[in-house]
């Protein structure tokens, strides 16, 4: 994807921000401890923090968060349902906080938006010298058979690389290298932590809409896309009958700064 495409892509989920807020997934609390567990203290930065979802999981452990996102509709979802977080606006390229002043910047399902030539040198500079960095991505378990069928049926528009368990490592590998200037950060570390999330076949059709590659798709294409969903959902027994648990995992790149 090119620069251009990915500030589309990275752009479209302003129109989206309720949605967005009403079906995407949380995160396994195990990976967010497993990703905090090198930090040198407790101060936690949410990068890219959207409508909270991550942010709500680092409250739910009682871990001292602030968050930064630059579309302001999705920080105004942000601050009607965690309104005493600290919640500014601002970008991965510019972060509005002082030098050192986290122990850790954790970013679920934004780190692949970030330009990491401009932010790997500004996420170094706020943080502490050995501080986390961590992304954070909910998967689908592709090992079950109609997952792999949803993956076939969605297209990469839908389910792309970095959203499945047999391809996130390979796709998020090098998500923290800035390709320039001094190496700021040590190897990465990789790990998958079991999740789920309570869904009906037209609720996780609604969550699929919220992918970027759906946003950016003209309204015709959109609906001929959630039709093919419906129509595979609901010839699956999984997800056929009613409520059902989606299979997920939460995938944790891990990386420690000089």
């Amino acid at each position: 994807m090119d620069q251009d495409e990915r500030l589309l892509h990275s752009s479209s989920f302003g129109a989206a921000a309720a949605a967005y807020a009403e079906h995407r997934p949380d995160y396994a609390q195990a990976a967010v401890r497993w990703a905090l567990a090198p930090a040198p203290g407790p101060r936690v930065l949410d990068l890219g923090a959207g409508t909270g979802k991550l942010t709500a999981t680092l409250v739910a452990l009682g871990i001292d968060v602030i968050a930064v996102e630059p579309d302001p509709a999705m920080l105004a979802q942000l601050h009607g349902t965690l309104p005493s977080i600290r919640a500014l606006q601002g970008n991965a390229e510019t972060i509005p906080l002082p030098d050192g002043s986290v122990d850790a910047v954790l970013a679920g399902n934004a780190m692949h938006w970030f330009d990491m030539a401009v932010a790997g040198p500004e996420i170094a500079r706020v943080l502490a010298p050995g501080g986390v960095l961590a992304g954070l991505w909910n998967v689908l378990d592709d090992r079950v058979d109609w997952i792999a069928g949803l993956e076939r049926v969605g297209g990469s528009a839908v389910i792309g690389p970095r959203d499945t368990l047999r391809n996130w490592r390979a796709a998020t590998a090098g998500m923290h290298l800035p390709h320039t200037g001094p190496p700021r950060f040590g190897s990465p570390e990789q790990a998958e932590f079991p999740h789920g999330q309570h869904r009906t076949a037209d609720s996780l059709v609604a969550t699929l809409a919220t992918r970027a590659g759906v946003l950016v798709m003209p309204e015709p294409d959109q609906r001929a896309t959630a039709d093919r969903l419906r129509a595979y959902l609901a010839a699956q027994p999984e997800t056929s009958g009613g409520d059902f648990t989606l299979p997920m995992l939460t995938g944790v790149l891990r990386t420690l700064r000089h």
